[in-house]
């Protein structure tokens, strides 16, 4: 095996080669030194080689700076020239041809007339909870009879909450004209005491003659009647200055009674009370200070019972609580209506209690409903 450890480099081509080779076996120099024997020069074979270029320095640096001014220029030339800008074609407004409003002249207002509208006939109503035909027709001063018709209502005069009732005004009666002279009978009814009363169920006429202690006779001819008949719901005049006692001998004239109307308080018209109200209190101003033989006359009637229902009491006091009596006994509210009056004691009854008389003009009547329970036992 040929020692390959020491090599020697070739001087032409730079290839290492072995040491003591005589001839490079790249580019075929011949390497004999000091004696060695020339080869001819028709013996020595070159084989074809690639043709080199060769570069010194400065040229290197001359072609680069060539191609970086290339280069730049073409960058200049590029950005010098003006980017084309597509502008959109501008858009020529059409005018508008405003109209200018023509003024048109402004009629003058005429100035209203004052037409008086004429009053509503019947007057509307709006049913309340715990309104009954009774307490209606009573607070608009009409009958029961002229609702039902009016509206077209039952013989019970069922209504119900939120119904519209249609009210029929009362026809005011004409205050005839005074006359320059009276007669001798007219100038006695002036001056003669009346009082107005209605007739309720189970009235006669001999019950009305014994309650206001005035003769049948005299209630016939004051109230023109030809028999002794009398209905519910009738008004009669009841001349006082024709009392008489019962049983006892003619009175004497009396002086007119000096009191005039108490001025009622308590309840307000209209007042409701239910099962929880177990006292009910009436109120009333004083007239002034009574006399010992004058009291105060109240009057108490159930309109709804139907029956008449009616109760007279005298105080002395101003107030007078209602009796636990006449509380409802079914669940229907009752319309009560009441008054005061003044009354004077004229004699005593055959039981020896006392017997009054009117001294002094009524109230106003004034109504309150009483709610009882159904079923509730009477006292």
């Amino acid at each position: 095996m040929t020692d390959t450890s020491t090599t020697e480099v070739c001087p032409t081509c730079g290839t290492r080669i072995s040491e003591g080779a005589s001839k490079c076996l790249v580019c075929g120099t011949d390497l004999r030194k000091n004696g060695g024997t020339q080869p001819n020069e028709a013996s020595v074979v070159q084989s074809s080689r690639m043709p080199t270029v060769t570069l010194n320095l400065p040229v290197a640096l001359g072609l680069l700076a060539l191609f970086l001014g290339i280069g730049a220029g073409s960058v200049f030339f590029l950005v010098r020239q003006e980017p084309t800008i597509a502008v959109p074609p501008t858009e020529t407004p059409t005018p508008t041809v405003t109209t200018t409003p023509t003024l048109t002249a402004t009629p003058e207002t005429p100035t209203p007339t004052n037409t008086p509208e004429p009053s509503p006939t019947p007057l509307s109503y709006i049913v309340q909870d715990g309104d009954l035909c009774t307490s209606i027709a009573f607070a608009f001063d009409v009958s029961v009879q002229s609702i039902i018709l009016l509206n077209n209502l039952d013989a019970n005069c069922t209504l119900f909450v939120g119904q519209s009732l249609l009210i029929p005004q009362p026809t005011p009666t004409p205050t005839p004209f005074p006359t320059a002279t009276l007669n001798p009978t007219e100038a006695f009814a002036a001056e003669c005491d009346q009082v107005s009363y209605e007739v309720q169920e189970g009235d006669t006429l001999s019950t009305i003659s014994a309650n206001y202690q005035v003769p049948i006779e005299a209630i016939k001819s004051w109230n023109g009647l030809v028999g002794d008949s009398v209905f519910s719901g009738q008004q009669l005049l009841i001349p006082l200055c024709e009392r008489e006692l019962v049983g006892g001998p003619t009175p004497t004239p009396t002086p007119a009674p000096p009191y005039p109307a108490p001025n009622l308080l308590l309840p307000v018209d209209g007042a409701q009370f239910t099962l929880a109200d177990d006292v009910i209190t009436l109120q009333w101003a004083s007239v002034g200070v009574l006399r010992e033989n004058e009291v105060y006359m109240v009057i108490i009637e159930d309109i709804t019972a139907g029956e008449g229902e009616r109760i007279v009491d005298y105080v002395v006091d101003t107030k007078y609580i209602v009796p636990e009596e006449l509380r409802p006994t079914s669940g229907q509210p009752h319309l009560f209506r009441w008054w005061v009056g003044t009354a004077r004691q004229s004699g005593t009854d055959e039981d020896g209690l006392p017997v009054y008389e009117e001294a002094g003009a009524l109230s106003a009547p004034r109504g309150f409903i009483w709610t009882g329970a159904a079923g509730t036992p009477a006292p």
